[in-house]
């Protein structure tokens, strides 16, 4: 696969759909993830828990890629991720509240496999609008 239907299906297949199948079909086995929520993942096995964890937490959770720029075996993405805080996320109870916050992604890709991926989001925004759903439902 190229760069390009790499990112989409990454993110349609794994993250949308939930379908943790795509892992060993679109990451090498040695994958390297780097995550601005805290988390460096290595392998296949760390990833999938790190995607059960974060769309058991957020419901309905949807990555859109707004804008892809591909050169060679790199690929970088402007994202917008968004779900409802049905879990333990964070450190935050849930509020049922939905959240959205915008991030960046950059992609390393060899043979035909997504090999490292680095994720950036916009944390404090996110926090932010945790924090104030959480101060809601307490009232």
């Amino acid at each position: 696969m190229t760069p390009v239907e790499l990112v989409h299906h990454f993110y349609e297949d794994i993250w949308n759909k939930q379908d943790n199948s795509q892992i060993p079909i679109l990451l090498r086995k040695e994958l390297v993830f780097h995550g601005s929520l805290g988390q460096y993942k290595r392998g296949l096995s760390e990833f999938a828990d790190y995607v059960r964890m974060v769309t058991t937490a957020l419901d309905d959770y949807c990555c859109t890629v707004e804008e892809l720029i591909v050169e060679e075996n790199k690929a970088f993405a402007k994202m917008l991720f968004e779900g409802v805080h049905q879990g333990y996320f964070m450190g935050y109870a849930p509020t049922g509240k939905r959240v959205c916050w915008a991030g960046a992604a950059l992609f390393t890709c060899r043979a035909g496999k997504i090999a490292e991926l680095w994720v950036q989001g916009d944390v404090y925004g996110l926090l932010s609008q945790l924090e104030n759903a959480e101060s809601l439902v307490e009232k």
